[in-house]
């Protein structure tokens, strides 16, 4: 027998009469299932949540609707099938009436770079509006998670006005408004989730921050309570160093290379300071940044410097050394002479299928302006309509790859081997066993064009080039 009682659940057995008081979990809504939305749909599932996940995509409510993953992410689609068995998971397109049916509500919609070059907000106002229509008709207090990248002053600023217009409710009194920035990478990102390196909630109110930090309790039992800007401020910062690392490595390695100098043991040294040089993570010469992430938070804090009249020289230096970074692998296959190339690894990074902002596409696109005849392989990417989705992310961005996103499925082959079957240049892109497998079965005088560093030693061959070493 059981009795609910209010946000306890009170549990008799019939045997020894043995009541056990149990405090349940708020029931989350996660608004946005593309990667945060998913992986945070699934993680909170997995810490024992109701959750409720809503997107204007039908395709993705159906996919995750059955417990099937809609993205490439190791151990999401195990845990997604849990939840749907556990009766713990659904979704729907019904945005008002998952922020209905929850106590909590999760903004993870997309933020891609706007045409100006900032940053794009019309969803997260589009989700205001349906979430302040919602609240306008509960009695309970409803918290609000903004997990977007976003410049400061968005959550308070342009987010929470159309709440409280629409709801005709304030913030802090009648509902409350968190900035909770995320930090999982692609790839890993379930795994970080369950072990983040820190856990950031930005906040106005206590009764907020409260209820945030019970739900991550499990995951992390300190996390850093601070103020919404702040917290807004600290997403960007973090993305913009991580940029910053990719790009002084490659800056090394482009130094190193023309003395000789093995930029990787200069690395490997550099990088056992974790007292003052804080993190190896990154800190490896090899090819230019991409995703999601690093270009289009990096132009953001650009933007957001010119606004505010501040010379930002190194930040404003990035998308530029990044770009170079990719002319120097486009040189190199030139050098080659090749007339057919084989790309190894097409998205941003192994491990998704992730291919907004990839620098690869732009290696592609250079050489078939050129009449490079170009093959790839990437072991995460099926040809489908999603590939053009993703192009809409960075439309604004990279208007030029248009071409090659929408040609990409007719030269995408299915196994490395035929990828590289007739190919004069290889370009390794990722670094994995079934590539590193394959490359001993290339033509003899196929020229390599390694931008991963495929061996801790790199091979003394003629046909051989390692881009930083």
């Amino acid at each position: 027998m059981k009795m609910h009682v209010g946000k306890f659940e009170a549990v008799q057995t019939l045997d020894a009469f043995d009541w056990r008081v149990i405090e349940s979990k708020d029931t989350i809504s996660v608004i946005g299932l593309g990667y945060v939305g998913a992986v945070s749909l699934a993680c909170l599932s997995s810490l024992g949540h109701k959750v409720i996940g809503a997107d204007i995509d039908a395709k993705k409510v159906d996919s995750i609707s059955w417990g099937q993953s809609p993205i490439v992410e190791d151990q999401l689609g195990e845990l997604l099938t849990a939840g749907v068995n556990d009766e713990l998971l659904t979704a729907t397109t019904d945005v008002a009436q998952a922020v209905m049916d929850s106590d909590v509500t999760f903004v993870s919609v997309g933020t891609p770079t706007s045409e100006d070059g900032g940053c794009d907000t019309r969803a997260i106002k589009a989700v205001a509006r349906s979430i302040g229509t919602a609240i306008a008709a509960k009695d309970e207090f409803h918290v609000v998670v903004l997990r977007c990248s976003v410049p400061p002053g968005t959550t308070l600023e342009i987010m929470t006005p159309i709440i409280e217009e629409v709801s005709g409710k304030r913030a802090g009194q009648d509902f409350g408004v968190c900035f909770n920035p995320e930090f999982l990478r692609e790839g890993t990102a379930v795994a970080d989730f369950h072990a983040p390196p820190k856990t950031v909630i930005g906040v106005t109110d206590e009764r907020t921050a409260n209820i945030l930090k019970k739900i991550y309790a499990p995951v992390d039992d300190n996390p850093i309570v601070t103020s919404v800007d702040v917290a807004e401020l600290v997403k960007y910062v973090d993305n913009v160093w991580h940029a910053t690392k990719v790009s002084f490595a490659n800056e090394v390695g482009r130094l190193c290379k023309p003395m000789g100098i093995d930029s990787h043991k200069v690395m490997d040294i550099f990088v056992q300071d974790t007292k003052l040089n804080l993190s190896p993570y990154y800190l490896k010469p090899g090819f230019a940044f991409g995703g999601s992430c690093l270009p289009k938070e990096v132009r953001a804090v650009s933007h957001l410097a010119e606004q505010l009249n501040v010379n930002v020289p190194l930040i404003d230096s990035l998308i530029p050394t990044n770009d170079q970074q990719v002319e120097e692998a486009i040189e190199m296959v030139r050098k080659t002479g090749a007339k057919k190339a084989a790309i190894l690894g097409v998205a941003f990074k192994p491990g998704t299928d992730d291919l907004r902002e990839s620098p690869v596409l732009e290696v592609i696109a250079a050489l078939r302006a050129e009449g490079v005849e170009v093959t790839a392989y990437d072991p995460a990417i099926v040809p489908g309509p999603h590939i053009a989705q993703q192009f809409e992310y960075m439309q604004h961005a990279s208007p030029h790859l248009k071409a090659v996103v929408d040609a990409l499925p007719d030269f995408l082959k299915q196994t490395p081997e035929e990828a590289i079957a007739d190919a004069d240049a290889i370009i390794v892109s990722q670094n994995g066993p079934a590539i590193r497998s394959v490359m001993r079965s290339k033509k003899e005088d196929a020229a390599v064009v390694d931008l991963v560093r495929l061996h801790a030693e790199p091979p003394a061959c003629s046909r051989y080039a390692g881009i930083g070493w």
